[in-house]
């Protein structure tokens, strides 16, 4: 299936589910931060191993960083 992930088009196996796609860009899944929705709703971090994505499915992932 096709969806997009921060602006680029990406390939998932059916069934992929949100911790799937947080593995696919290196991030690691405990790492504080991080913030994930799909399509447009920020889904909570305890749920990312049991939301599906949807072929066709937007999906944000960002992180927080600190500076000085």
């Amino acid at each position: 299936m096709l969806i997009n992930v921060n602006g680029e088009d990406r390939q998932l196996a059916a069934g992929a589910t949100l911790a799937s796609v947080i593995e696919l860009l290196d991030v690691a899944p405990q790492a504080r931060g991080v913030a994930v929705a799909l399509n447009g709703e920020v889904v909570a971090r305890g749920d990312w191993g049991d939301t599906q994505v949807p072929d066709g499915a937007r999906v944000e992932v960002v992180a927080a960083i600190q500076g000085g």
